[in-house]
């Protein structure tokens, strides 16, 4: 019977090992969970391009809905055989798994982090229409109480729409309520025609251009510090104290795939992520790089961010 166990054993290591020899033989689909257009493609097709010397050809596949639960879960649930991943997110794995009532993955359960690739924050955006030109003036409009506004954002559980209710609940602004959009590209499109006075988008490069063009009107961003990319518009927290929601960018694979192919793509990310070509064109697109990250590194802050965020959702009675 030992003898059987070792025999069993060896037969285990020697078949992990020659998946990852073989490995990969066919196409690999990166999912990202929301539609074309948006922030998320701009982290992922460079992404993907860039790894194909390591990996060969990987396909973009944009499953988006739920505000990115419906493309997470179609990974979690795919085979753990390497040929799925999903570029994963603060909506993915933040914010849906605290504020969706029946959550149908795990986030720490059900994926095993690769790397944290990039964060980036939130830009509170308004039609030009509307008579306000910074924050604080927004905050005085928006806090009238006989005043009814209504904020864009990617979608319900985005990071949009959870730096929108934090506004919200920190101005005290109750007349102040969310559309949903299926995707930020669409609430953005909505905010250039006047059909919604306030989107609260992810921050990216075209964020920025509509602003500079004078097409949209961006008040402020979400994250800690300006942006390096458009220092000239202030942090929301220089006017309302705590008004801090960053978003980050992950790659991750179903929990079960074999540790000889997680090394394989660990690898492969580790190398890709030294493109200082790609490093450029996201920091341009308003994001923090992080060309050093590993599997313990971004599980952690996956579990730091979960910490974070869940008494804030709490509070705020997020539950859907």
């Amino acid at each position: 019977m030992a003898g059987a166990l070792c025999t069993a054993m060896f037969g285990f290591v020697s078949a992990g090992a020659a998946d990852a020899q073989s490995y990969p033989t066919k196409p690999i689909r990166l999912i990202v969970p929301f539609p074309p257009g948006g922030i998320n493609d701009t982290v992922a097709r460079p992404l993907a391009e860039r790894m194909k010397s390591a990996l060969g050809t990987m396909l973009i596949e944009n499953v988006s809905g739920a505000g990115g639960v419906i493309g997470a879960t179609a990974t979690a649930r795919a085979a753990a055989d390497g040929y799925t991943m999903l570029l994963g997110s603060a909506a993915t794995h933040v914010i849906g798994p605290l504020t969706v009532a029946i959550m149908p993955y795990q986030p720490l359960k059900d994926f095993r982090s690769i790397a944290l690739l990039a964060t980036g924050g939130n830009a509170i955006s308004v039609h030009p229409s509307l008579p306000v030109k910074t924050l604080k003036e927004f905050i005085d409009y928006a806090s009238d109480p006989a005043r009814q506004l209504s904020y864009g954002s990617a979608g319900t559980g985005s990071t949009g729409h959870l730096a929108g209710e934090l506004l919200r609940s920190l101005i005290h602004a109750p007349g102040l309520s969310h559309v949903s959009y299926r995707g930020g590209p669409a609430a953005l499109t909505d905010l250039l025609g006047g059909h919604v006075p306030v989107v609260v988008s992810n921050i990216s490069g075209q964020v920025f251009d509509l602003h500079r063009a004078g097409k949209i009107r961006t008040l402020a961003v979400t994250t800690a510090n300006r942006s390096t990319t458009a220092p000239d518009i202030p942090t929301a927290r220089e006017t309302v104290q705590g008004m801090i929601a960053i978003n980050f960018f992950g790659l991750f694979v179903p929990a079960r795939m074999p540790q000889s192919i997680i090394e394989r793509i660990v690898a492969a990310v580790s190398t890709t992520m030294t493109d200082s070509a790609m490093i450029e064109l996201w920091t341009k697109a308003g994001l923090e790089v992080f060309p050093e990250s590993t599997p313990d590194k971004a599980h952690r802050f996956v579990e730091d961010e979960v910490t974070k965020w869940s008494p804030i959702i709490r509070s705020l009675g997020l539950k859907y």
